[in-house]
């Protein structure tokens, strides 16, 4: 059995995974920035595929920098959605020399911060990069809903996808890691064309919306809206006009957070002083439970 990350390796087969035909992560994710009237710079952060950025990019007419880790992610972004400015850097550590008006980390992308130190150095980058008022959008896995749910962890799940010919088979199971606080997967891919199984695990952090609230307060944000649903991952998913929930239960949790204008130092001192290295770390293509 060979390790790795399958999907990341093969991005098509992502894409084809996981397909978003009507892009109602970036349709939501639009949304929000005109509701809070926010400028057109927009960082994604994890942009996997690109296919959230480069809509942002072309429907929305903004001017939109995506970074991710997979540089195989990476290449087939700049192919298949052109337009954003694709980089690779780390979501802990970096420095793009630049400012901008919003920030996005979609699919549980925030939660590869397994520890406080790194949720820590995730939010210190954002703020550095953002301008004053600037905005986090960011949508993930609500650790509040495993307080009182077990049906993600009732055992594996299967699916199966074809390409080129192919049938490749995912078996996921998933358990709770309660000392570190995360949520870990391990899935195994089988294929009918007789090569070796392949396996990859993931964690993800499970953050509490009042844990969730306290970090972003003290790295110098606003929140403006923290709920469960409606989202692009939620069921029923969100649609135009919809109205954010009271609740905060459910499996997803999208939060809206402002910099507050004294914590910003965007404009203030050159980036290139502030961060060197990247480190290694998934993407947010990989949030499926399944």
């Amino acid at each position: 059995m060979t390790t790795g990350n399958f999907l990341s390796d093969t991005p098509e087969l992502y894409e084809q995974r996981f397909p978003d035909p009507g892009h109602l992560a970036a349709r939501w994710t639009d949304d929000v920035l005109r509701r809070y009237a926010a400028g057109p710079r927009v960082l994604d952060i994890g942009c996997g595929t690109g296919r959230d950025a480069a809509w942002l990019h072309h429907e929305s007419g903004r001017e939109v920098v995506g970074i991710d880790t997979s540089e195989t992610m990476l290449a087939h972004a700049r192919t298949h959605h052109p337009g954003p400015d694709y980089r690779i850097a780390d979501m802990r550590d970096f420095d793009l020399g630049r400012g901008f008006d919003a920030a996005v980390c979609l699919d549980s992308a925030l939660l590869y911060c397994h520890t406080n130190e790194e949720l820590t150095a995730f939010l210190a980058c954002c703020r550095r990069h953002l301008a004053p008022g600037g905005l986090l959008i960011a949508e993930m896995r609500n650790g509040a809903f495993f307080l009182g749910s077990t049906e993600l962890l009732d055992g594996p799940r299967v699916n199966t996808v074809a390409r080129h010919g192919v049938t490749h088979t995912s078996r996921t199971t998933l358990w709770i890691d309660h000392a570190a606080q995360l949520l870990r997967r391990r899935r195994v891919w089988t294929a009918d064309d007789g090569s070796p199984p392949q396996e990859q695990r993931s964690a993800w952090r499970l953050l509490f919306p009042q844990e969730l609230r306290y970090f972003l307060a003290a790295a110098g944000f606003e929140v403006l809206a923290l709920y469960d649903r409606p989202g692009p991952r939620t069921e029923p998913p969100w649609s135009q006009g919809a109205a954010p929930a009271e609740s905060a239960s459910s499996d997803r949790l999208h939060v809206i957070a402002r910099l507050m204008p004294r914590h910003s130092n965007a404009h203030s001192q050159p980036l290139s002083q502030t961060h060197g290295h990247t480190l290694s770390t998934a993407h947010s293509n990989g949030d499926s439970t399944s």
